[in-house]
Parts: structure tokens; C-alpha cells; sequence
């Protein structure tokens, strides 16, 4: 078979390549102003604007631009002889509307006023008849109305206070929570309850509960509510005048005590103070007839809390320089266990306002719990007394005054080490 030729595919010449250089540059003017020709060609190029922008401008813009200045003109002349129509008052005449020969409404940027003649005398009684009165009341507002309404309920709670009334409904709920709380043992407290430390007369509330009949979880659970949203002051009564009670006699009763009850007065520790004043400080008073067993027990919750040392310094300051009981020195002996770092003055005062004033007690041989208590004090305050001759000197002539048989010799070791051991040998010879 012959060999096909093939044909070469024509390649259209570019339609630019062999034209004028004036012709290609009247072109790219024309294709700039008015978009690429008829015959679809696009031409892309990269015109800088700011070198054409403001050069050359046509007929049909510059026409525009003059017919709008004219227009711009006329406006500005109409608004001129439209200011030169208007009156004093700065209204056009036309809104000017006479009504009356005396009377005349103006209207000024949406308002109107009415020039009138005034009332007679006659029409100004009338009018001040229809009114109620010779003045008119001033109009009051929703805030106004609000203070008034709560003012008004602040004086009838101020008069019920000091007339010692509480509303009938508020004694009927308290006292129901009162039933609640007398066979309480587990669970959620009433609302109505939990918002007893937030009232003014928070004790004439809770006494409606009557708080001698709660059990040990009820009293528990209030203890957690009043230690904590009671300030050390309302705190201090209620430990006093209802947990102490409490406490006092479930272990007169049972000689011992419920563990919620032990519970309550570890958990009203938290407000130091409150439980010094409120508990410890009461039952070391002489009239408080603190029993033994009360002592030991509320000292053994002292044992097991941890309160800051300025709290515990005041304390062992108020029962050193009271009258001395037996509870005191049950309170004092585990103060000074837990090590404090006493100041100089607490010290001070519980060598020469405490235990100077022993010296000339004659009546009858003191407790050992007394003997126990100056052996605590002596074993954690020794450097502090050793230095001081002053206090050397009292409890010496202490020792010789009230002695133990066996906690005595060891304050004396703790004091003079040497020379009370050769004192001890001297007289085990003596007796031999």
C-alpha cells in the first residue's frame, strides 16, 4: 500500500504579530476604555491604575458630571429662599395655624404650643374642686411605690419584734420541725430549718423547736449548720445554752456519751472561740459543779482537736487565773500537752497567778490530777522556768509545801536534775 501523507495542521498566524506599532497602540487604548472587540478576543494585561487613573475622561462622564452640578445648584437655591420664608420661630408660614384671634398653635420641631388667655379665678376653684384639692399630688413611680411597700413591711417587723409576736404560721411550721427533729435520724433537714442562722431572732425561733427533745443525729446535724453560719458570738450561745446541755445530760444519764453528741463538740471546734467560751471555759467555772466524768470526757475531744495557739493561749490564760476546779486542771494538763509555744506573759501567769497561790493553801491535800497537771507543765516549759531563778524559787518552796510520793520526785528532776538526784540518794541512805 502507498504511504498516506499527512497533512500539517495550518497554524493561524496571530493577527498582531505583523501589524503597525501604532496600530497595536491605538488598539490597547480602544480595548482599556471599552472592553475587548466584537470578534470575543480577551486581552489580559497588568495596568497600573494610579499611572492612567485622572489622564483622560470621556464625553459621556464629563456630561454627567456637569448635569449633576446643575442639579446640585438648584437645590441649594431652593433650600436658600425656603430659609428666607421662615419665621422668628424657625416654622415655615404655611404650618403657622391661626385657630382664634387669642389663641395660636405653633408648631417647633414636633412640639405645639397653645397660646391661651389664663383661668379666671372662678375656673381655677372649679378646676382645683374637680381635682380634690388645692394642689395637685405628685405622680409616683414604680421605685417609689416598691420603697414604700418595703418600708412599710420593715416597721411591722421592727413592732412585731419588740412586741414579741411572731406570725401564727411561722409558730405552727417551727413547731412541726421541732416534731421532725424529735425522731430524726438520717436524711435531708427542712428548708424552714437551715435558715435559722440567717434571722434576727434566730433563738426565739429554734427555741420553738424545742431543742431538749432532738435526738443525737438532729443535734449532730444542727451543730454543722450553726458552726458554720454563725459568727463566734451567736455560735458561743448556742453551744452553750443547747449543746453543753445536751451533752451534760446523756452522760448524767447514761454515764457516758452518745458518739453523735461526741461528734457535735469535735465538729464545734472549727469555730475555736465560740467552743472555748461557749464549752470549755463553763464547765471550769466553780458554780458549774463539773462532774469527773464530764471533764474527762469533753478533755479527751480537746485531746483529738487541733486549734491555733492564740485561741489556746487565751484560754490557758482565763482558767489559770480563775478559781481553781478540778475540771481546770483536767483542761489545763491537756492544753499543755499539745506543746504550744506559749508567750512569755502566759507562762508568767500561769507560774505566779496559778500555782504561787498553792503555797499558802493549807485546807486539805490537793487532787493528783493537780499533781499530774504541774508535772505536764513542767516537762514542756522546763527551759523557759530553768532560767528564771524567780521561778525556780516558787516551785521549790511549792514542792515543799504540796509533794506526791512519786509524781513530786519527778518535778524535781525535771527542775534540778543533779542535785535532786543526790537529794534522792542522800535520803534513801538517811533511811537505811
Amino acid at each position: 500500500m502507498p504511504k498516506v501523507t499527512k497533512q500539517k495542521r495550518k497554524v493561524k498566524p496571530d493577527s498582531n504579530k505583523h501589524e503597525a506599532l501604532g496600530d497595536v497602540m491605538s488598539l490597547d487604548t480602544e480595548i482599556q476604555k471599552y472592553g475587548t472587540l466584537s470578534s470575543g478576543r480577551r486581552v489580559k494585561r497588568k495596568i497600573k491604575s494610579k499611572e492612567y487613573e485622572g489622564e483622560f475622561m470621556d464625553k459621556k462622564t464629563s456630561k454627567r458630571i456637569l448635569e449633576l452640578s446643575r442639579e446640585q445648584i438648584l437645590e441649594e437655591s431652593e433650600l436658600k429662599e425656603n430659609d428666607e420664608d421662615k419665621d422668628d420661630f424657625g416654622s415655615n408660614s404655611s404650618t403657622k395655624i391661626e385657630i382664634e384671634e387669642d389663641d395660636e398653635v405653633i408648631h417647633q420641631d414636633g412640639y405645639v404650643d397653645i397660646k391661651s388667655p389664663g383661668l379666671s379665678e372662678d375656673q381655677e376653684a372649679l378646676v382645683s374642686n374637680v381635682l380634690g384639692g388645692n394642689r395637685m399630688e405628685e405622680r409616683l413611680n414604680l421605685a417609689d411605690i416598691i420603697l414604700a411597700k418595703i418600708e412599710e413591711k420593715q416597721k411591722m417587723e421592727i413592732s412585731r419584734e419588740v412586741q414579741g409576736e411572731l406570725p401564727p404560721k411561722v409558730v405552727q411550721v417551727y413547731t412541726d420541725i421541732g416534731k421532725i427533729l424529735s425522731r430524726y435520724t438520717a436524711g435531708k433537714l427542712p428548708k424552714a430549718f437551715k435558715i435559722i442562722p440567717s434571722l434576727s431572732n434566730w433563738e426565739e425561733i429554734l427555741w420553738l423547736t424545742r431543742p431538749d427533745l432532738w435526738t443525737p443525729q438532729a443535734m449532730f446535724a444542727a451543730t454543722r449548720i450553726f458552726a458554720s453560719n454563725l459568727n463566734p458570738k451567736m455560735a458561743q450561745r448556742f453551744f452553750n445554752m443547747v449543746l453543753l446541755d445536751a451533752v451534760r445530760i446523756d452522760i448524767h444519764q447514761n454515764t457516758k456519751l452518745n458518739y453523735h453528741y461526741y461528734q457535735s463538740i469535735l465538729k464545734a471546734s472549727y469555730k475555736p472561740a465560740a467552743f472555748f467560751k461557749g464549752i470549755i471555759l463553763p464547765l471550769a467555772q466553780h458554780d458549774a459543779s463539773c462532774a469527773l466524768r464530764e471533764g474527762l470526757i469533753i478533755a479527751s475531744c480537746l485531746k483529738k482537736i487541733s486549734i491555733p495557739m492564740h485561741h489556746s493561749a487565751v484560754a490557758i490564760l482565763k482558767l489559770s487565773t480563775g478559781r481553781y476546779t478540778l475540771s481546770a486542771s483536767i483542761f489545763l494538763k491537756e492544753l499543755f500537752n499539745k506543746k504550744y509555744s506559749l508567750p512569755p506573759a502566759v507562762i508568767q501567769s500561769v507560774v505566779k497567778e496559778h500555782y504561787a497561790k498553792f503555797i499558802d493553801y493549807d485546807s486539805s491535800p490537793l487532787p493528783v490530777l493537780w499533781h499530774q497537771c504541774l508535772l505536764v507543765f513542767v516537762q514542756r516549759y522546763k527551759e523557759e522556768i530553768k532560767t528564771n531563778d524567780e521561778y525556780k524559787q516558787i516551785f521549790k518552796t511549792l514542792m515543799k509545801k504540796h509533794s506526791h510520793d512519786k509524781i513530786t520526785k519527778e518535778i524535781r528532776r525535771e527542775l534540778f536534775e543533779n542535785a535532786a538526784w543526790t537529794e534522792e540518794r542522800n535520803t534513801n541512805a538517811m533511811d537505811l
